[in-house]
């Protein structure tokens, strides 16, 4: 097994009681986690760049009561009005205009309540999850996920709350590779359960529909739907930006795959609800934030660990026994290629060179 260059991800659940962490460097330290366990033992297999993130226990599906810190625990997101929502898509330029690469500077937020950045519109899935988090909080739309990182990491914003991975689509790597780029702490997470519906303009039923626009990975979870319908699928940016294009462009054919709140948003009619294949649709969040959190041994917490390996017969195995001969279990493990070094084809004596396919 050739494991040079990957980047490994190994998130562990436990109680820091039982595996006596704490977060105590800062960021400019280079290493800022220490563990109470034989890590020369670790050293010897050659792994570096170790560096782990605490994150606080799970919040729980939007119909449960958020336990994240710093959230209040009053939870659902409290719907817009349907005539105050009915007028928006009439003069788009009331929402908020969503940040980019070029619109960031270094200026601080006021401090009057969470700023909280995410990626999309107005409407989108990762908006309803900061809501979760910080139901009070001023949420502030970006183009790109990476410009939700800059806008912590630059002070415009308080938090990020991201996707990470998806119970039907998988992991979202973009977001793997940011975490590693950019020098940001996870303090929490949020689980929302994705409810995706068939929007249109008023008046119009699902069966006039030649063409439904949504992001791809939502436009693969309603497969069944739209094959019944017969529709051509167009991939958008996202979700909520679909449900804006409808809007705003007047098509009486064309709808789109978005969340409910991106319906009154946008004024448009739900031609159906829950289309997705799979009901069990769970989206897990990150909340990214520049400060980490320090663990307590009042209630159970995450690690996350990032790794990498040299090259050697059973180096994952002797890596992951660290945690399995303690008795700590390990929820997810990730690998990510390193892109400055080439994948490599070892031969049966483990040697091998750097090859390169046209």
């Amino acid at each position: 097994m050739a494991l040079k260059g990957a980047a490994i991800w190994v998130c562990a659940r436990t109680s820091c009681s039982d595996l006596g962490a704490s977060d105590l460097g800062s960021r400019n330290s280079g290493s800022a986690f220490s563990l109470r366990y034989d890590l020369e033992k670790f050293r010897k297999w050659e792994c570096c760049s170790l560096a782990v993130l605490a994150q606080r226990a799970i919040t729980p599906v939007e119909d449960e009561k958020p336990h994240v810190s710093g959230v209040e625990s009053s939870g659902a997101i409290e719907p817009t009005q349907g005539n105050e929502s009915r007028g928006f898509h009439k003069d788009l330029n009331l929402l908020p205009k969503p940040l980019s690469a070029n619109g960031l500077s270094s200026s601080p937020s006021d401090g009057s309540k969470v700023r909280v950045a995410y990626q999309g519109l107005p409407g989108a899935y990762s908006e309803a999850a900061a809501l979760k988090a910080y139901p009070k909080s001023e949420t502030v739309p970006c183009d790109q996920f990476e410009e939700a990182f800059k806008a912590v990491e630059l002070w415009l914003v308080d938090k990020a709350v991201l996707p990470i991975e998806n119970s039907v689509g998988g992991s979202i790597h973009r977001n793997y590779d940011l975490l590693l780029r950019h020098r940001l702490h996870i303090v929490g997470e949020v689980q929302m359960q994705v409810i995706h519906c068939l929007l249109g303009l008023p008046g119009v039923r699902k069966e006039e529909l030649k063409s439904v626009l949504s992001h791809p990975m939502a436009l693969a979870q309603c497969d069944m739907m739209l094959s019944n319908l017969g529709v051509v699928r167009i991939n958008a940016e996202d979700t909520a930006g679909a449900a804006q294009m409808v809007a705003s462009t007047g098509t009486r054919d064309t709808g789109a795959i978005a969340s409910a709140r991106a319906a009154e948003i946008y004024g448009l009619d739900i031609l159906a609800e829950k289309i997705q294949d799979d009901d069990d649709n769970i989206t897990r969040f990150l909340i990214l934030a520049r400060e980490p959190i320090i663990p307590g041994n009042d209630r159970p917490y995450k690690t996350s660990i990032v790794f990498t390996l040299e090259e050697g017969p059973g180096v994952l195995f002797k890596a992951l026994s660290v945690f399995a001969l303690r008795g700590i279990s390990l929820s997810k493990i990730e690998s990510r290629p390193q892109k400055q070094r080439p994948l490599r084809v070892v031969d049966d004596y483990n040697e091998g060179s750097a090859n390169f396919y046209g």
